[in-house]
């Protein structure tokens, strides 16, 4: 759409500089006159002003005069009914955009929220639309709204740390939230305001201040990230441990496409419940490979043997190809 207005302006533009150049210089070689007097006598022909010539033209200038004065109304016409359709377009554009933004905000079900669109915020965003996972992006700061709406995203301008704002973004029908804001108080106050409102919401955040960890925790935050605490780990780690760094890295990022890993629910009405993964032969057909097995209980399972039972409940930690893994799914969630 701007596109296309962009190329519209341009063209008249050119149009109207085109005629504007013709004009002044057919009246200084025709008739003599002056750049000036030129460019002004052009300037009000084509815009029907009406204030006479300045001076008498002969009949050479006044061929020329009626072709400027055809052509030259012509294009201002033009270009008055192009600017007064664009002024329509986008008068237009605005008020079914933020309909249509509304009624797709209110479709959402089981959704994630990213408070906030920063480096922290774009980067999960920009997760959640690869895995193509349906999530809508609160920030106050309109520019970075117009930049999650350029990279295809769902997104809205407004306060996160206010309950309406949360309101409108579905908190009450959202499944995640992460808070993502620079200040730790901001953050501290989205999961306030979020765990009133949604206490069954899973809330997210990072703490700049290893001190604002605990205090996130005990205003109902599911998992905090400190990065500093995060990143010096990962520091020592590529020095004591880099082939294992290397190998996460590997499972995090460097998979490609087509590879990737994924926790899969085992649901109670799977035809395979309260079997061992030897007895789950599709495991094996498509090539998905189980790492770890989380119960339901809280305990994870590493490298389970074959004879381990999986029940309602658990979580498997799978890496695979993602139509192998979502054929699994399909197994394991089988109602």
């Amino acid at each position: 759409m701007q596109r296309r207005l962009l190329r519209r302006f341009l063209l008249i533009a050119g149009l109207l500089g085109i005629i504007l150049v013709v004009g002044t210089m057919g009246f200084v070689l025709i008739d003599g006159y002056s750049w000036f007097d030129a460019f002004y006598m052009t300037l009000t022909t084509i815009t029907t002003v009406g204030y006479g010539e300045i001076r008498p033209l002969d009949r050479a200038g006044r061929i020329f005069n009626s072709f400027l004065i055809f052509f030259g109304v012509t294009t201002m016409f033009l270009a008055v009914g192009a600017m007064t359709q664009t002024i329509i377009e986008l008068e237009l554009q605005d008020r079914y955009g933020k309909r249509r933004k509304r009624r797709m905000i209110d479709q959402l079900h089981d959704h994630f929220i990213v408070c906030g669109y920063g480096r922290v915020g774009r980067n999960a965003s920009f997760e959640f639309q690869r895995a193509n996972i349906p999530f809508l992006v609160v920030d106050s700061n309109e520019d970075r709204v117009a930049k999650a709406a350029d990279a295809g995203m769902l997104a809205i301008a407004a306060d996160a740390t206010r309950d309406d704002s949360l309101r409108e973004a579905g908190v009450l029908k959202a499944k995640g939230l992460i808070a993502a804001l620079p200040s730790d108080a901001e953050n501290l106050f989205i999961i306030l305001s979020a765990k009133t409102l949604n206490p069954k919401l899973t809330v997210v955040t990072r703490a700049s201040e290893e001190e604002a960890e605990e205090k996130m925790r005990r205003a109902g935050a599911d998992t905090v990230f400190t990065p500093y605490a995060v990143t010096g780990r990962q520091l020592a780690d590529s020095l004591l441990r880099p082939h294992v760094v290397e190998f996460l890295d590997f499972g995090r990022s460097n998979m490609g496409p087509k590879v990737t890993m994924e926790q899969v629910c085992v649901s109670a009405n799977a035809e395979l419940t309260t079997k061992t993964l030897g007895e789950l032969m599709e495991l094996r057909k498509t090539g998905v490979i189980v790492l770890a097995i989380r119960k339901r209980g809280g305990e994870t399972i590493f490298n389970p043997p074959p004879e381990f039972e999986i029940s309602a409940g658990d979580f498997l930690i799978v890496m695979g190809e993602r139509p192998n893994l979502q054929k699994l799914e399909q197994i394991l969630a089988n109602e």
